[in-house]
């Protein structure tokens, strides 16, 4: 995901938005197989020189050779050869350190395809990433030969003609495979941890909470909003994710709202106005004291930092 020098830790230069179009229309990317849902990656050495990213997509990336270390959504990780990185959409990656050797493969999906791909088992992927923030995977030896060999199989289909007629679909199903194998060793995982993962009917509210809070751009909203989208109360909205994750539903908008913020401030060239309008305050001065509430400083203080 990022440029190499020779340096054992190289820090970037400047913050790149990685989407569906970046990267299908960045040069230095190897491609090895893209769609309207879909990007794979061979390899992503030369992305560019950036300081920070912004990823779009929700990402399967595993570290073949070498190591980075960066920050997600203010979460430090680390991810060395053989380990997996599973990434929700819009996380922000900033201050990566790569080692001169490293690369990768990545697997990016729209959050479209990625729930038709796990259907009733999301809850898996969103209790991952966003409850316990499980991000980074060491593969055993049985799981490295399992997505050895799945990889191989996607390449071969890869070199197949590009005017095979279900072709698209051959590609899908096998990464549909994939990405289940994925969940369920997350899930065993967990387990093995003693890390809960609640299976209740009720579950699947929270689950649709998750989606809808990640996949709308002003999450500045009261939580009747979200409950009348999933047509429950806010009560019981509330204390579904007080159940599941041990945080209100509030608390929840509220960190995600904030992230926001913070991308806006320090990543773009956006007015403080335009920040406003586009996160849905009503106006600056409203925008100002709940930043000021929350960070204990300004929106330009935040921005000057």
């Amino acid at each position: 995901m990022f440029f190499i020098q020779n340096t054992y830790l190289c820090t970037m230069k400047h913050q790149e938005e990685i989407s569906l179009q970046t990267l299908t229309d960045n040069e230095d990317i190897q491609v090895g197989y893209s769609d309207n849902d879909i990007v794979i990656v061979d390899n992503i050495q030369k992305f560019a020189e950036i300081s920070n990213a912004y990823v779009s997509m929700n990402a399967i990336v595993i570290c073949t050779q070498g190591k980075v270390q960066g920050t997600l959504n203010g979460q430090t990780i680390e991810l060395h050869k053989n380990q997996i990185a599973v990434i929700p959409q819009n996380v922000i990656v900033t201050n990566p350190m790569i080692s001169p050797d490293f690369n990768l493969k990545a697997m990016f999906f729209t959050n479209r395809i990625l729930q038709s791909f796990l259907h009733e088992k999301m809850n898996v992927w969103n209790d991952v990433v966003y409850v316990h923030r499980m991000h980074v995977v060491t593969m055993d030896d049985v799981d490295l030969q399992f997505y050895t060999n799945f990889y191989e199989m996607l390449r071969l289909c890869f070199d197949k003609s590009m005017n095979h007629p279900f072709r698209t679909d051959v590609i899908q199903s096998l990464l549909r495979g994939g990405v289940l194998g994925l969940c369920g060793a997350l899930k065993q995982r967990m387990l093995n941890d003693d890390i809960s993962i609640d299976t209740h009917i009720n579950n699947n509210h929270f689950q649709h909470f998750l989606d809808l809070l990640h996949s709308t751009d002003v999450k500045h909203r009261p939580v009747e909003w979200y409950a009348n989208e999933l047509c429950i109360s806010p009560k019981y909205l509330s204390a579904l994710c007080k159940k599941n994750s041990g945080k209100t539903a509030n608390e929840w908008i509220t960190e995600h709202v904030l992230e926001d913020i913070r991308y806006y401030l320090k990543q773009t060239d956006y007015s403080i106005k335009q920040i406003c309008d586009l996160l849905g305050f009503p106006n600056t001065s409203f925008f100002g004291r709940y930043v000021k509430e929350h960070f204990g400083l300004t929106p330009l203080q935040i921005r000057m930092k």
